[in-house]
């Protein structure tokens, strides 16, 4: 029985599907054993060397880049399974939905295929982070209001009380921005992924750390390159909007 290559991991699993297909297929032709260790690489060699019908060469180099990124992807993929707080959640309101949707991207980040001028493929990490506005009254019934880092709150606090309804997101002291609207008590801090910029004339200014580009959260101009804001709808809090940042950086 021939060995099949694994497939169904998005698009970026044709290209290795197909090559196995044609190894194979070539294989068999030449009278080769595919099991066979030493006749399957020379039956690989002849493929890349161009013994083939139709189709894209396609070289060692090329396939064993694009296999890391799927080996890549898969891990990402098993790994955020069993981690998304937001998963089998019954969401109504529009804030929590927009949170689940960003969950995965803010938890692992994203790998993507890159496909350059020349026809060779690498990778290059795209890293979507997301930044949360929220104004609304504390347990207090004071008006807070304030910018969290997505991400680094992911990492510091568990959020299936906040999915699951049993507590409200709020901005807190500790996170990127804080500003109690009744002690008029302000803190600002810098994350692992943020660098506040309070000292700026036309406002409130957050340098993202991986790509020095800055997210301006000025309703009244650009957020920024590669950075989006958007207003939520949402019945839990007064004023809720999310600042989105996508960082195509190669490390």
């Amino acid at each position: 029985m021939k060995k099949k290559a694994p497939c169904g991991i998005h698009l970026v699993l044709n290209g290795w599907c197909r090559l196995f297909a044609l190894v194979d297929a070539v294989a068999e032709a030449l009278g080769f054993n595919v099991l066979s260790q030493m006749d399957e690489s020379l039956a690989r060699q002849l493929v890349e060397l161009g013994y083939r019908g139709t189709g894209e060469v396609v070289k060692r180099e090329d396939f064993e880049a694009r296999k890391a990124a799927i080996e890549i992807a898969m891990l990402a993929e098993r790994t955020q399974k069993k981690t998304l707080t937001s998963a089998g959640k019954d969401l109504q309101d529009n804030f929590l939905k927009a949170l689940a949707l960003r969950e995965e991207d803010n938890r692992n980040g994203k790998v993507s295929m890159i496909k350059t001028k020349a026809r060779t493929w690498s990778t290059m990490p795209q890293i979507k982070l997301t930044v949360i506005f929220i104004r609304d009254r504390n347990s207090h019934g004071q008006e807070v209001s304030g910018y969290i880092d997505y991400a680094h709150r992911l990492k510091i606090e568990d959020f299936e009380v906040y999915f699951s309804g049993k507590r409200r997101l709020l901005p807190k002291p500790t996170d990127m921005s804080f500003y109690n609207w009744d002690s008029h008590i302000a803190v600002c801090n810098s994350t692992p992924n943020y660098q506040v910029i309070a000292d700026n004339p036309e406002g409130l200014l957050f340098k993202y750390k991986r790509d020095r580009k800055i997210l301006n959260v000025d309703s009244k101009t650009l957020p920024g390159d590669n950075s989006t804001r958007t207003p939520i709808q949402t019945e839990l809090y007064i004023q809720a909007v999310i600042f989105d940042h996508i960082s195509r950086r190669k490390t």
